[in-house]
């Protein structure tokens, strides 16, 4: 959804572009680097789910936790808040993403 958002704000400065050019895009190009830390975040809860021993309640609080720290939309803060913000500004269904995120992140977690 963010990738989208992103997509179509570029698109609408340089053209259409493919699906192959996309992924050479979030790759490479700076316009899509704060969807890296969001990237890492879902490559983390991957490798935590693939592996072999149980998640601890440690590293799950910790996971948690930085989410939380991660996803918070500031008009004046540093690139990835501002660009989340603008995003939710832009994008009512990465309103509801975000308000579904949210609610998860405050359940309390059971041992």
């Amino acid at each position: 959804m963010l990738l989208e958002t992103e997509r179509i704000a570029y698109e609408q400065v340089s053209g259409r572009v493919s699906s192959g050019e996309l992924l050479q895009l979030v790759i490479a190009h700076e316009q899509f680097a704060w969807l890296h830390r969001i990237s890492e975040m879902v490559v983390q809860v991957d490798e935590m789910l693939e592996a072999d021993e149980p998640i601890s309640l440690d590293n799950f609080q910790k996971l948690i936790a930085d989410v939380r720290r991660l996803i918070v939309p500031l008009e004046t803060g540093n690139t990835f808040e501002r660009k989340y913000y603008n995003a939710l500004q832009s994008e009512p269904a990465a309103v509801l993403a975000h308000a579904e995120i949210s609610r998860l992140l405050m359940s309390k977690v059971e041992e």
